[in-house]
This record gives structure tokens, C-alpha cells and sequence, in this order.
């Protein structure tokens, strides 16, 4: 895969990662639900595509389809009273024999099908017209995300994750905020799917394998390397992450002794990486700091 490619891959997959940072550190919720939703997303678009559907309307129907699992997940959590982690599982596993049941087989070829990206060719041409297109939608979501989260609404959303007590105390229903924000997690991480299906010409029911590992490599690569002081930089770093997490995955696949099927291990390691080396480099930081202080303590002292 090359870097240009990549970069185009990332920016799809950067709406997974919003929608996985949603969840992930909004909701502090661990949402497994995405190994699913994702190919929900794919397999709805796929089929409204085969069905001869307006690929926007298709990608529209992918939303709505992952809002709904995303929202049985919540009701399966919050009214149900089963464990965050198990609400997940549970609806990962009844995802996949839905997806078979949407998609009717394992999996449904869009290469002879027009589809967004099709439009985006023969419409704007020229070799940056895809990844033009992308920016600027993933920028739009993540403007209508930012100003979302700085509602009212929103901000009872991040207090559920924050400090789920203090909303409470306001008379606040923290069952119905949770419900609505998996719903809208799972619904970004659907459009995602819809999209990587018509960018790689196919959609399967084992594309989602994985999934949520990679929505969290990209959260935590992102806010690694650009922090998270504020909502509209967090959201940014996590468009970026997800981009650059891509880019790390084609420079290792060109690695001689790598093959594809290592792709799980090196995503593996990115995660590591990503969690253990902010650590480390902190903790020497500190140790540096500390050296330096008892050394102008001792200068003070001999003068």
C-alpha cells in the first residue's frame, strides 16, 4: 500500500476512530460493539448499492444502521444491567449473523457498481480527488462533532464519562446519554465501513475483525503525540492518529520479513508503542528534572 493510499484509507478510518474515541473516552465505555457495526455499515451500503440506491442515501442507511446496534448495545448495558465489556461481545457476535442475513453471503463484490468514490473520479477527476472529498467531509464531521460536544447536551454526554455522579445529582438520566452516544459511536464507526467498502470494491463479513484495536490505536497514537487539552484538539489528533497509524502499517508491510498477515501483530506492537513510550520518555523527563534540581542544590550548598 503506498503512502498516498494510505492517507486516503486513513482519512475513512478516521471517522472509526472518532467514533471509537467517543465511546472509548467520552463514555469510558469499552465498546466492542465496533468489530460489528463496521461491517453493518459495510454490508447495508453494499447491499442498497447492488439494489441500484444513491451511494449518499446508502451511506445515510449505514448511519442509521449503526446508530441502532450502537443503541441496542446502550439498552443492553443500561436497562438490561449486563457488563459494559459483555453488552458488546454479545452484539459483536449477533452482528456477525445479522451482516450474513443483510448481505445474504460472505461477501458482495461493488466492483461493477457505481458508487461514491465512482462519482468522485468521473465528477472532480485528477489523482486528488478522492482524499480532497475525504478531508473535507471528515473535517465537517469532526466541526459538527466539536460544536456538539460544547452543547448543553454534549457536555451532560462527557460529564456521564467524567463524573457520572455529578449528573445524577442534576436529576440528569444517564441511561438515555449512554444509549445515545454508543448509538452515535457505532453510527461514525458505520459510515466508516460503508465507505472502506466502496473505496476497496467489496464489503465482508470478516472486515470488522480488529476493528476496535485499530479505532484505539489511532486514539492513542494521536493524543501521544498531540496531547488532549481540549476537545477540538483531541478530535484532531484522534483524524490525525488514525492517518499516521496508517501510514506506520504500509512502511512495516514493506518491511522484507513482514507479510500481510502480519498486520495483526504490528498493529499490536503500534499499540504498545503508542501506550508505553509516552510513559517512558515522562518518567525520564522527570528523572532528568530531578537530577538537575539536586545538582543546583548542591551548587548552592559548596558556594
Amino acid at each position: 500500500m503506498s503512502i498516498f493510499t494510505s492517507v486516503e484509507v486513513g482519512l475513512m478510518f478516521a471517522l472509526m476512530a472518532l467514533g471509537v474515541y467517543l465511546s472509548f473516552r467520552i463514555l469510558d465505555f469499552p465498546d466492542l460493539t465496533v468489530d460489528g457495526s463496521f461491517v453493518t455499515g459495510a454490508a447495508v451500503a453494499a447491499i442498497m448499492l447492488v439494489s441500484g440506491v444513491n451511494p449518499l442515501m446508502a451511506v445515510a442507511a449505514a448511519f442509521a444502521a449503526g446508530f441502532i446496534a450502537g443503541t441496542i448495545t446502550g439498552l443492553l448495558h443500561t436497562v438490561g444491567g449486563i457488563n459494559p465489556l459483555l453488552s458488546g461481545i454479545l452484539m459483536m457476535i449477533a452482528l456477525y449473523s445479522i451482516n450474513l442475513r443483510i448481505m445474504g453471503a460472505p461477501n458482495v463484490s461493488l466492483l461493477a457498481q457505481d458508487h461514491l468514490f465512482t462519482w468522485i473520479r468521473q465528477g472532480i477527476g485528477g489523482t486528488w480527488s478522492i482524499m480532497i472529498v475525504m478531508v473535507a467531509f471528515v473535517l465537517l464531521v469532526k466541526i459538527l462533532l466539536d460544536f456538539f460536544l460544547k452543547t448543553e447536551f454534549g457536555l451532560a454526554l462527557r460529564a456521564v464519562g467524567d463524573n457520572h455522579l455529578m449528573i445524577t445529582s442534576f436529576s440528569g438520566n444517564i441511561h438515555f446519554y449512554k444509549v445515545f452516544g454508543l448509538g452515535l459511536s457505532n453510527g461514525l464507526v458505520a459510515i466508516a465501513g460503508a465507505l472502506v467498502a466502496q473505496y476497496s470494491g467489496f464489503a465482508d463479513v470478516n472486515a470488522g475483525i480488529g476493528m476496535i484495536v485499530i479505532g484505539l490505536a489511532s486514539v492513542i497514537i494521536g493524543e501521544a503525540i498531540f496531547g488532549k487539552k481540549t476537545i477540538i484538539r483531541t478530535t484532531l489528533a484522534v483524524i490525525v492518529g488514525a492517518i499516521i497509524y496508517r501510514i506506520i502499517v504500509a512502511l512495516a508491510l514493506r518491511v522484507e520479513f513482514l507479510e500481510t498477515g502480519d498486520l495483526k501483530l504490528i498493529t499490536a506492537i503500534i499499540v504498545i508503542l503508542a501506550l508505553v513510550l509516552p510513559k517512558a520518555i515522562a518518567k525520564q523527563k522527570e528523572t532528568m528534572r530531578k537530577r538537575q534540581r539536586r545538582l543546583r542544590l548542591s551548587a548552592q550548598k559548596g558556594a
